[in-house]
């Protein structure tokens, strides 16, 4: 068994015993039914692919947590069972089972069945949740083949089960028992996602996510591998763990300060460490909810830091004509925000930003208060922070001077794009790709297979600077990055701005070997760093151009990797076989690149995405950063992933 301990693992986990006779079918509010689910699954889960399969899990998990955050629930267990079922349980109060006076069934059928149906509206049931809209359960009830319900509550067991959201029978008693909780066991239906096999390492990452939010043990077992695996995720500290574990691929500078407050029915907590790189690791969360868009919340938190920092070496008299501004507190910062607050409004493309204007107020308020506290207690690492944004402060001021030159010498207006863009005719960015390729053999191939009225090639010459280990003035100084930054028209840093943007398609195009994938890497690191929301809102592709063609007769297949090609060899019987291994890009002649990897007709393209923008921020840390041991450890674990290696 894997196991994700923090702190004393021993340590006896208390729910609370607050008295939950209140707590009935009344509670449960209901707004509306599910006849349109099943027709628009896409509108309540965000979609029928593997990201809205997940989604089902969290649904159900998130009302656990709810129990957890009102004190109800310790523990919660994940399983997913061989046939891709999935069971969550929990130690909570167990859904209300009497009958729900407006509807005349029980409270656990209003909850399976009804949309927007849940005691979250009832503000005394839960001061705060995540799941605002009440539409889990009953969702994911609808979406599945089947879902078996179990609540332990009262000193009985209740069951239950449903077929595509339609309930078999009654809520019956089938047993008796000395504990409370909910036991919920679905299976997605095939009819409704394109793949309803599930990825345990997404389930850990939330769970993982969960756990360091709510300092509450859950298990995660998977019984599909031979033998089954069980993960424990459980950290004492909570959001100084989750800090830790941010930061276990870096390099500290000092202790993590740590800050938990409380204001107009805010709760506030704060973790943060500054290491030496030059990235910033923040992320945020409103009850639960990773706010990765930001908010008011995060607004709040950036302009106290920034004040105090400048306060603090003002009043100290460290540098009389420096002041910071954001950025350059921020570099090198690893933080969690968590907030829990009891009418969160969300907004934003994803509805993950927060949009309650009084938060702004009172998280500044809260922070302002709790660092200045903190840091006329630790002058050593108060001076430590000082000193790693004054220079953050000195690279900014050379970086600007940096972009005032480019711009004097045109380098990055779009005037004078770059010598090597054999750029698009068209010129409505909605209608234009760009293909960002390595080496001029591979840039020549390109431009000869291209249409020239919608598709623009820039050549890189070799591998781009890694980011990762550079500040920000060193990479406006690097020719390659300048003449992509150009291309694509957005600016960056300060200047950064999505809607300036010329093609509406990036597609990252290198050769299918080991060079190829370290540049793809180096690429993914820039635009992850730098540019995240062009990822974010779906702009980012990678290319997937053939390594092999394999011929037999007039046949002709195109492969990208050795199991492929010695699978379709197999198939195809030996004889008479000729298979040609393109060495790069720059081999295939036009007409070949066309047809495999630029025809949007034919092609097949990678979709980058940040589903997961803590596991994105961990593995470009393990291995574009500085530590090498980290890195040589992921490359030992996923060795065997390997698809094309060079020798």
């Amino acid at each position: 068994m894997a196991n994700e301990n923090a702190g004393n693992s021993g340590k006896n986990l208390k729910k609370s015993e607050k008295n939950d006779e209140d707590y009935s079918s009344e509670h449960i509010k209901v707004f509306e039914n599910l006849e349109a689910v099943r027709k628009r699954p896409s509108m309540y889960i965000g979609s029928t692919s593997s990201r809205g399969l997940h989604h089902l899990v969290y649904e159900i998990v998130d009302n656990s947590i709810d129990e957890a955050m009102a004190d109800f629930c310790d523990k919660i267990d994940v399983i997913v069972h061989k046939d891709n079922s999935v069971t969550v349980k929990d130690n909570g109060r167990g859904i209300p089972v009497d009958i729900h006076s407006q509807y005349n069934i029980s409270g656990v059928e209003v909850v399976l069945t009804k949309l927007h149906a849940g005691g979250k509206f009832d503000k005394k049931s839960y001061k705060v949740s995540g799941g605002l809209h009440g539409v889990g359960a009953s969702v994911v009830n609808a979406l599945s083949e089947f879902l078996e319900v179990r609540v332990k509550r009262k000193g009985q067991v209740w069951y239950q089960k449903y077929e595509k959201g339609k309930p078999l029978g009654k809520l019956e008693i089938t047993g008796s028992t000395e504990n409370t909780g909910t036991e919920i066991h679905f299976k997605p239906d095939s009819e409704i996602f394109s793949t309803t096999s599930f990825d345990i390492t997404i389930l850990q990452s939330r769970l993982r996510e969960l756990a360091f939010l709510n300092s509450i043990k859950i298990t995660l077992k998977d019984e599909r591998t031979k033998k089954p695996m069980e993960t424990e995720f459980y950290y004492e500290n909570g959001v100084i763990d989750f800090v830790k574990y941010l930061n276990k691929n870096k390099t500290p500078i000092h202790d993590i300060i740590y800050l938990k407050k409380e204001k107009k029915g805010v709760q506030l907590e704060v973790a943060m460490q500054y290491t030496d790189s030059y990235s910033e690791s923040t992320f945020s969360f409103v009850n639960n909810i990773n706010t990765h868009e930001g908010g008011t919340h995060l607004t709040g938190f950036k302009t106290a830091l920034t004040r105090t920092l400048n306060n603090y070496m003002e009043s100290n008299k460290i540098a009389d004509k420096e002041k910071f501004i954001s950025e350059d507190v921020r570099e090198g910062l690893s933080c969690i925000i968590a907030l829990k607050i009891p009418e969160p409004q969300f907004e934003g493309q994803t509805k993950t930003k927060l949009g309650n204007r009084e938060i702004k107020g009172v998280v500044d308020s809260l922070v302002s208060n709790g660092l200045n506290v903190f840091l006329d207690e630790h002058p050593k690492t108060a001076k430590i922070i000082i000193n790693k944004s004054l220079n953050a402060l000195k690279t900014r001021e050379a970086a600007r001077k940096a972009k005032e030159i480019t711009r004097r010498k045109n380098v990055l207006e779009f005037s004078t794009l770059p010598g090597k863009l054999a750029d698009c005719s068209n010129k409505d960015p909605a209608k234009c790709e760009i293909f960002i390729v390595e080496g001029d053999s591979a840039g020549g191939s390109a431009k000869q297979a291209r249409k020239k009225d919608f598709q623009a090639i820039l050549p890189l010459r070799g591998k781009i600077l890694n980011v990762e280990k550079s500040r920000l003035n060193k990479i406006l100084s690097n020719k390659e990055i300048g003449n992509m930054i150009t291309a694509l028209g957005t600016g960056i840093g300060d200047d950064f701005d999505p809607n300036k943007l010329r093609y509406s398609t990036i597609i990252i195009m290198t050769d299918s070997d080991v060079d190829g994938s370290h540049i793809d890497t180096l690429l993914l690191t820039f635009f992850f760093r730098y540019m995240t929301p062009l990822i974010e809102t779906g702009h980012v592709f990678l290319a997937q151009p053939p390594l092999y063609l394999v011929k037999k007769g007039k046949e002709k297949f195109y492969v990208r990797g050795d199991k492929e090609k010695d699978e379709m060899i197999k198939d195809m019987g030996a004889k008479n076989i000729s298979v040609q291994r393109f060495k790069g890009l720059g081999e295939m002649n036009p007409s070949q690149l066309w047809e495999t990897t630029m025809d949007p007709e034919k092609r097949v393209l990678k979709r980058i995405t940040i589903d997961d923008a803590l596991a994105a921020d961990e593995i470009f840390s393990i291995l574009m950063g500085k530590e090498v041991e980290p890195r040589r450890n992921f490359i030992e674990e996923h060795a065997e992933k390997v698809i094309n290696l060079d020798v």
